[in-house]
């Protein structure tokens, strides 16, 4: 039986209170070849992940709940929602995820019944670049948040002065690494320049329903993101490897050639 995602559009309704990063991420999050039906794997690189898009190739964002709750999913691609088409917030409408469900995002949503394919493309053909959004292509992003749960009311012991004190110097310093990593990411992308994006693909049949969901804080319990680029542009970032030929050098190899020779020629 085909299963409905469920769509937030509309999503006002939050508490004010800020809740605890979660020790594991909430939800996971994946890129997938439709063309070649592989995960594109994951590198690390001075504190980011990277994958490497192939031009022309379709691709879906799979997100999966890591949690037995109801998760909502709000999906950048490019610093553009993929709902909506705004340039990306993590307080817009996003997908919301029943608990432990995995879900293919396959492309732009362009009503409740279909999408425009994700595709890797060149950056001036990506939809972000097309609409004047450069500034933000070659990454894919989800901001999660938890549902707000009805729980009895009670007042908790105020929290020691230094637990506070504590909790603001670590706020602090995660905030100042978050902008140390940003300026990294910057300097390197103007080093590099970006050379892929993702475009406005065919239209497609994806169903979705609507739902409401209420957040549980205004922040987000888990912000990640992937960037992306083609090989070239990784081998060049020092990401990738550089290529090598399969039959290089002399080590030895169980299949050295891959048809019949000639036999010697007789005199």
């Amino acid at each position: 039986m085909f299963r409905r995602l469920l769509l937030a559009l509309a999503l006002t309704s939050t508490v004010a209170c800020s809740m605890p990063v979660a020790a594991r991420d909430l939800v996971l999050l994946d890129v997938v070849d439709r063309d070649s039906r592989q995960i594109l794997p994951e590198y690390r690189h001075r504190g980011q992940d990277w994958i490497a898009g192939v031009p022309g190739h379709r691709y879906s964002v799979r997100l999966t709940n890591n949690t037995g709750e109801r998760v909502l999913v709000v999906l950048s691609v490019d610093g553009v929602n993929a709902v909506t088409g705004q340039t990306a917030s993590p307080s817009q409408g996003g997908y919301v995820l029943e608990p432990w469900e995995s879900a293919e995002i396959a492309g732009w949503r362009k009503s409740l019944d279909d999408i425009a394919q994700f595709v890797f493309t060149d950056l001036p053909d990506s939809y972000a670049a097309r609409t004047g959004r450069p500034a933000n292509v070659g990454v894919v992003g989800v901001a999660v948040f938890r549902e707000r749960q009805v729980r009895p009311v009670y007042a908790p012991p105020p929290a020691p002065p230094i637990a506070g004190g504590m909790a603001r110097n670590e706020a602090r310093k995660a905030a100042a690494s978050a902008a140390s990593a940003d300026r990294a990411m910057a300097s390197e992308a103007e080093a590099m320049p970006q050379r892929l994006g993702t475009g406005h693909g065919q239209r497609e049949w994806a169903p979705v329903g609507q739902t409401e969901f209420v957040r549980a804080s205004r922040t987000p319990q888990q912000v990640s993101q992937l960037r992306y680029d083609d090989a070239d542009a990784l081998i060049a970032l020092g990401i990738l490897p550089r290529y090598r030929a399969p039959y290089a050098g002399t080590t030895p190899r169980a299949f050295p050639n891959g048809f019949v020779q000639d036999p010697p020629y007789r005199h």
